[in-house]
């Protein structure tokens, strides 16, 4: 926890992030977004030669296909909700009441229609499905959000908004792991380039419950998830900073999705965590850009 305090201070002190007032949520200086933007160029060439449609997304979601996704089911500690006031005028006096005293005025506050996106390739399942059978050769895209996890913590590298930039495949089972393989082996290729110590582990995700266990065990023993992980602020366990991923037809069942011979698609993505990138590297080569590597700064802004 030292190491994180000490490094979240020197983030501050430096101006490169600042305090809103909730751990995990931080406002980004022009020189962190400078660096996220360099690090999307890189990944943005490495992946040019797929040829992948490129989508933006915002970082609230469908609640319909939200619901849909499981994720309630498997990592309800990390879900985010939107609510609104849905009172009447009387309603509304007592929520100024409340507040004037200083008391809980969300009573009154119903969940809408959207929830928080959690993980970026969420949106993308239910928009590919509407469009009917994927292409012969599969489809490939190339898309970003913001995405919530509550989480809040005292890590710098562990925010509770943040950016994931991923690349999703989705067609048959067997061309699944050679399109995982790829992106990891670009993904090392671009830390090398950026100077950053890395590895690639075998990982599981935070699933929710007893049940949780035994899926953890599951994903892990049939390696369905890689990271690549650095050490920002521990050496001893280090951060995940790109995860490779296989989730076999769980979205194409869930959402519909088809290939172009009417089977079931299978899926696999790739996610880069830009802040905790961009944290990497503030961290391993310093706080004064102008005097990281050369070869690290022309990686980045050419």
């Amino acid at each position: 926890m030292d190491m994180q305090v000490s490094y979240l201070d020197r983030l501050f002190d430096a101006g490169i992030l600042m305090d809103m007032g909730v751990d995990g949520l931080y406002a980004r200086s022009g020189l962190f977004e400078d660096v996220v933007s360099g690090i999307e160029a890189m990944v943005s060439r490495v992946g040019r030669a797929d040829g992948a449609e490129t989508m933006r997304f915002p970082p609230g979601m469908y609640m319909k296909h939200f619901e849909k996704s499981g994720y309630m089911g498997n990592f309800p500690q990390l879900a985010g909700t939107i609510h609104s006031f849905c009172g009447c005028e009387a309603d509304h006096m007592s929520l100024i009441q409340c507040l004037q005293a200083g008391e809980d005025w969300t009573k009154d506050q119903k969940a809408t229609d959207l929830a928080y996106t959690p993980a970026a390739c969420y949106p993308l399942y239910p928009i590919v499905a509407a469009r009917g059978e994927l292409p012969v050769e599969g489809g490939v895209y190339d898309i970003e959000s913001y995405c919530f996890r509550h989480e809040p913590s005292k890590d710098p590298a562990r925010q509770q908004l943040f950016r994931q930039r991923e690349f999703v495949w989705m067609g048959k089972a067997e061309n699944v792991q050679g399109f995982r393989q790829k992106w990891m082996d670009r993904a090392q290729a671009i830390m090398t380039e950026l100077q950053l110590p890395h590895e690639i582990e075998v990982a599981n995700d935070p699933f929710f419950g007893r049940a949780g266990r035994m899926m953890k065990n599951t994903q892990r023993e049939q390696t369905l998830k890689f990271e690549l992980v650095i050490p920002i602020t521990s050496t001893s366990n280090p951060t995940a900073c790109c995860s490779f991923n296989y989730h076999t037809d769980k979205f194409g069942q869930t959402f519909g999705l088809k290939t172009a011979d009417g089977e079931v698609a299978h899926t696999g993505c790739v996610g880069f965590g830009l802040e905790r990138i961009t944290l990497a590297l503030f961290h391993h080569h310093g706080l004064d850009a102008k005097l990281w590597p050369e070869g690290v700064r022309k990686a980045l802004w050419g």
